[in-house]
């Protein structure tokens, strides 16, 4: 079994660590999770996890080590670190959003496989939708990275050049999904559902619907048809919702967040 060290025990680290061990894919002895402060991640350390103030310890003791700092520590934790990495031996994953794994590479002496994953928001309840690219991995090593991020949600193997893409329908789609949901709520409450009500309605109804597009592998449309009858009450609401924009609202918002990742 891989160790893996997370450089960074924040939000993000924190949840990848208790992710892996809570579905069984590592051991808590087998995972080492840095932080200046360890007190914060006394929870970690309780469960087993080996807890350090120490990067260059944990890569020592890793063979998979994930970067999960702010985009301003790359330079200066990784350089502090390269001198550690030994080829056949690490494999490096970034979480770190807007890092290039040119940028990481250039830090590193050894060619190492390198990869980048952008998980959103839901992986704090392993429920992320997980994009990965990757640079020097071989097919088995790409598989362990995908089965990794797997515990933790959802992934998928991407081109490099399309994760600024992904942060928008990935993670800025996080938000997107959660004013629509707003949006449901107001509506029933208007009809004459109270608060609580109508967010679990709400909620359920989208998660519902999101399911039967996984489990089933349908598009949309098809899923539509099956509830869209003849002179029916959704059909006239799709209609409404098309003439006031809805579709086209939601499209120009998501290439409007993707020209601004690209500024």
């Amino acid at each position: 079994m891989k160790k893996i060290a997370i450089i960074g025990g924040g939000n993000l680290g924190t949840a990848i660590a208790e992710g892996l061990i809570s579905n069984g894919f590592a051991a808590p002895e087998h995972i080492m999770v840095t932080k200046r402060n360890v007190s914060t991640v006394r929870s970690l350390q309780d469960s087993g996890v080996v807890v350090s103030s120490d990067n260059n310890a944990a890569v020592r003791f890793a063979d998979v080590v994930i970067l999960a700092v702010k985009p301003f520590q790359v330079k200066d934790v990784v350089a502090n670190i390269s001198s550690e990495f030994v080829q056949g031996k690490h494999c490096l994953v970034s979480v770190v959003t807007g890092v290039l794994i040119s940028e990481i590479q250039e830090l590193i002496p050894e060619t190492i496989p390198i990869f980048r994953a952008m998980p959103n928001t839901a992986i704090a309840i392993r429920q992320s939708m997980t994009c990965i690219c990757h640079s020097n991995a071989n097919v088995e090593l790409v598989n362990y990275i995908r089965e990794m991020f797997d515990q933790l949600g959802r992934s998928v193997t991407i081109e490099e050049k399309l994760m600024d893409a992904s942060t928008v329908l990935g993670a800025c789609g996080t938000a997107f999904a959660m004013r629509y949901i707003r949006a449901n709520i107001q509506g029933g409450i208007e009809i004459g559902f109270d608060a609580n009500t109508a967010s679990l309605i709400a909620a359920q109804t989208v998660k519902g619907a999101a399911e039967l597009l996984l489990q089933r592998h349908t598009h949309p449309e098809q899923e539509i048809d099956k509830v869209t009858t003849p002179k029916g009450c959704t059909i006239a609401g799709l209609n409404e919702m098309e003439h006031m924009g809805f579709s086209s609202s939601l499209i120009k918002g998501i290439v409007a967040s993707y020209r601004k990742i690209g500024e």
